[in-house]
Parts: structure tokens; C-alpha cells; sequence
């Protein structure tokens, strides 16, 4: 248990994909200018990572390994996420169509987003099994969902704010996500498998 404490937080705050890890940058910087919008994409990506976590391990498991080839990894783990996005895109599309709308190219872009691959190769690379994988998928998820949500609220105080003209734009959006990166960094120092006694 302690050690999934670990991965779990260790994903959340310590390895999290945007601010440490620099995956999922796109859709980060694409769909953060309202905690709406980021609020769906957290779920979406939440969903599709958590899902392509437990599938690609069981593919790797009981199909790559089995018959011998991995070098179809990627190949596979982009079909499966190919496959959950267009779960959610049509499921999005029936039961929210203005946040459909709203997430826009940006939903099909998590098919291309690093940060779903990224999260299912190192399930692979470090060993995970099942459970480890699954929980590893929620929490890195999770850590990109709250770094988006903080990221868009900042975003909406921005708008309303007195900005000098030459930070206005992509400008100020990213030196304000540097700074965001920064203070996740402060994390950096924290040994969770001591702190939970591993």
C-alpha cells in the first residue's frame, strides 16, 4: 500500500507530466483560457490515460510479451488510445455539446498526446504491474487535471488584468506557466518512500 501512496503522489506532484516531465503541452497551453473548458479536458484526459494504462498493460502482458513483439508497442498503445478518445469524443458529443465544442481540436489531439503515451511507457519501463500501472495512469492524470484547472483559473484573473502590451498574448500565458513549473519544483525535495516508510 505504501508504495502505491508513493507512485501515486510521486505522479501528482513530484513527476508531473506538464510542469516536470513537459508532456501534454499542447492541450496545456490550447484549452486553459477558461477552468471550464479545463475542467473537461482534465476529465477527458483522466479517463483516457487511467483506461489506456490498464489496457496497454494487458496487451504488453498477455499479447506483445506472449507471442514476442514489442517492437508493435507503440503501434498497439496508439490504437488503444486512438480507440478511447473516440469513446469520449462521441459520448462528449451526445451528452455535452457545448463543451464538445468548446475542447474543439484539442480532443482528438489527446489521440497525439504525448503525455497518454508517455504514461503507458513508463508503466512499462519501470515494472509496473497492474494495479501500480492503473494507479500510476489515475494519478499522473490527476496531476495534469489540477495543473490545468490552476493554470486556467490564472488565466481568467489574466484577462481581466492590466497587463503591459508586450507580455499580452502567448506572452504572459508562458511566463506564467514557468512560473507554475517552478513552484512545483518545490516538490523536488520530498522523499515519499520515506515519508510512508518504504
Amino acid at each position: 500500500m505504501a508504495r502505491l501512496l508513493v507512485i501515486f503522489f510521486s505522479a501528482i506532484l513530484i513527476n508531473n507530466f506538464v510542469v516536470s516531465r513537459f508532456l501534454g503541452i499542447c492541450p496545456f497551453l490550447g484549452v486553459s483560457k477558461q477552468v471550464e473548458t479545463a475542467t473537461g479536458m482534465g476529465m477527458a484526459v483522466t479517463f483516457v490515460m487511467t483506461v489506456a494504462s490498464a489496457i496497454c498493460w494487458l496487451f504488453q502482458r498477455f499479447l506483445l510479451d506472449a507471442l514476442n513483439i514489442g517492437f508493435m508497442q507503440t503501434t498497439l498503445y496508439i490504437l488503444v488510445i486512438a480507440f478511447l478518445v473516440q469513446l469520449v469524443e462521441m459520448v462528449l458529443q451526445k451528452t455535452s455539446p457545448a463543451l464538445y465544442q468548446a475542447l474543439g481540436i484539442y480532443l482528438p489531439l489527446i489521440t497525439t498526446n504525448c503525455a497518454v503515451l508517455g504514461v503507458a511507457l513508463i508503466n512499462f519501463n519501470e515494472g509496473y504491474n497492474f494495479i501500480e500501472a492503473v494507479v500510476n495512469g489515475f494519478a499522473a492524470a490527476l496531476g495534469f487535471s489540477i495543473v490545468i484547472i490552476i493554470f486556467a483559473g490564472i488565466r481568467e484573473r489574466m484577462a481581466i488584468a492590466e497587463i503591459p502590451k508586450s507580455l499580452q498574448g502567448f506572452s504572459i500565458a508562458l511566463l506564467t506557466a514557468s512560473l507554475l513549473s517552478i513552484s512545483f519544483f518545490g516538490f523536488q525535495g520530498f522523499n515519499l518512500a520515506k515519508i510512508f516508510g518504504l
